[in-house]
Order: structure tokens, then sequence, then C-alpha cells
């Protein structure tokens, strides 16, 4: 199966998801704002842990450029609330358990590891500007590097 690729200027799909204490979050909810949306595989696996601590050390300075920060993964809300919890995340870590709005931003697909083909999420960011459309599209990113990379993108210094 091969999944859709947005591109820039490709209006960002509509999706409400459920955090890890069942608030839910659409992307209408921060119209107006610019939001970093990434596509995680696992909630408390060394690359995702790796890459939202990354969000969240960097999570001020992004706040302070306009920047709303959400998490997307198929996990469970306990499962993400436990990851929550134990890395002190704090900015909204959303269950896409249907995987739907991973498969609307062509983030869920074939994967291959140690020679094994199957389906899963595959690790992307998205940035949608203030008028809902995706400013900027990466998928396949690495877990490590990934936020100093973006800020690159982005034209912001890494701090």
């Amino acid at each position: 199966m091969m999944s859709v690729r947005l591109e820039p200027g490709t209006p960002a799909p509509a999706f409400t998801l459920a955090d890890a204490s069942g608030k839910e979050h659409s992307l209408s909810d921060y119209a107006g704002s610019k939001v970093i949306l990434y596509f995680y595989p696992k909630a408390s696996t060394p690359g995702c842990t790796k890459e939202a601590c990354d969000f969240r050390d960097n999570l001020a300075s992004l706040k302070s450029l306009g920047y709303v920060v959400l998490g997307v993964s198929p996990d469970s809300p306990a499962a993400i609330a436990r990851f929550v919890e134990k890395e002190s995340l704090t900015f909204p870590l959303l269950s896409d358990a249907d995987h739907a709005v991973a498969e609307a931003y062509g983030a869920w697909g074939e994967k291959k590891n140690y020679g094994k083909v199957y389906e899963g999420l595959i690790r992307s960011t998205f940035v949608i500007d203030e008028q809902g459309v995706i400013s900027v599209a990466q998928y396949n990113v690495r877990a490590t590097g990934h936020v100093a990379k973006l800020r690159r993108d982005l034209g912001i210094d890494p701090k």
C-alpha cells in the first residue's frame, strides 16, 4: 500500500483526537497558530523518547515564535499518559489508535525492518501555518537531531 504524500501548499487534513486525559484536540482549535504536528511510532521507545524530549526541551523557544507542538501516535491514551508522566512532557500527545489521521497525512504505510515488510507509522513531521496550510512536510525523519534540523529548516537558529 502506497500512502499519499502531502506537499507544502496543501490544506492540512482536519482531525480531532484525544490526548492522554481524554481531552479532544482538533486542528481547528489551533487556527491562527503555527502548528508542528509530528507522528511517532510508539511511546516509551528509545527513538520516540529522544524525539519527544527534544521537542519538550525546545518548547519554550518554539512557543515564543508562535508554534504549537502536537505529537500523534497509534498508542492508547493510557500508554500516552504513562509516557507523558515518565518524561515530564509539556505538550499534547494525541492517540490515533485507528491510524486514520496518520493515513490522511501519509504517515502510515509500508515499512521495512530487518528485511521484513509491514505496515506501520512512518515518523513524519508537518508544519501547518496560521491558515491551516502545510508549509513543511517531512517523511522518514530521524528521531535523533530532528528538532535541530526542523529549526534549521524553519530558519530558526538552533539553541
